[in-house]
């Protein structure tokens, strides 16, 4: 998490870099002297060309997490992989803390391409890399195992019982721009990202054993693919929301996490 937390804050240095140097570039002056006198007229970069080929920094999604369950809990593969009573063999053994699972895809870069530029239609291809960072934090007392069974109802009570998982991911998409007015722009879009899990581990807390981060790699799938989409009004909130199409679980578990929030930044 500490790489998260920095690259976190390097976003933000970058957003109020950004900030600070189009507020610098608007403070251009123009004077001009006529029979009315000495006038100053202010004028700011917006008059600019819009560049081609250009880049976005410090783009954040945060979200509620949860989860779609596939997973056949009748079969006999999942009898043998969960060592837990069998009233509780079902998906409800995964049920989260919806308002305490988080997803959060911190993107320090993006590069993107503008396709389409009309005085009322924008489009943009657009791709970078980044961090996906899921949390989610169950409501049963379960741990994982590396072996088989590999998920196991614990024999004590947790206070805090949460999943981590996160992905090094690159995204691909295209982000459209319609104006609805003057001064607003309808965007929206969609795409994908491809991940590669660079971390995994359970973060328990109990009275028994105290705070606990139990690291496992052998139960979850070490890549993943999600398709993403957006809707909003540029340069004032847009809605983020992305479905995880491969499973989260390497093999018998058949769980796709989804998750909606807001965007910060973006295209």
């Amino acid at each position: 998490m500490k790489l998260v937390y920095g690259l976190m804050a390097l976003v933000l240095f970058q957003t109020t870099a950004q900030a600070q140097e189009q507020k610098k570039s608007k403070k251009e002056h123009s004077i001009s002297i006529s029979n009315d006198g000495i006038k100053v007229d202010k004028s700011s970069d917006s008059a600019k060309p819009e560049k081609v080929f250009s880049f976005e920094f410090g783009v954040v999604d945060l979200g509620i997490n949860s989860v779609q369950d596939k997973t056949d809990y009748a079969g006999a593969a999942a009898q043998q992989y969960l060592d837990v009573p069998q009233s509780m063999a079902n998906n409800s053994l995964f049920s989260l803390r919806n308002g305490k699972s988080w997803n959060v895809n911190i993107w320090p870069v993006m590069a993107k391409l503008r396709l389409l530029k009309t005085d009322h239609q924008k489009i943009y291809l657009y791709s970078g890399i980044g961090l996906q960072v899921y949390n989610f934090r169950y409501t049963k007392d379960i741990s994982y195992n590396d072996s088989t069974p590999g998920v196991y109802l614990d024999n004590v009570q947790f206070s805090k019982n949460k999943l981590c998982i996160t992905y090094a991911s690159i995204p691909l998409g295209l982000t459209f721009k319609t104006k609805l007015a003057e001064k607003a722009w309808l965007v929206y879009g969609f795409g994908v990202t491809g991940g590669y899990r660079i971390s995994s581990y359970m973060k328990q807390v109990s009275g028994a054993r105290g705070k606990q981060r139990v690291r496992d790699s052998d139960n979850f799938a070490d890549f993943n693919t999600c398709v993403t989409g957006e809707i909003g009004l540029d340069n004032y909130f847009r809605l983020f929301a992305s479905y995880q199409l491969t499973p989260m679980h390497d093999a018998v578990i058949d769980q796709h996490p989804f998750m909606i929030g807001l965007r910060l930044g973006g295209i």
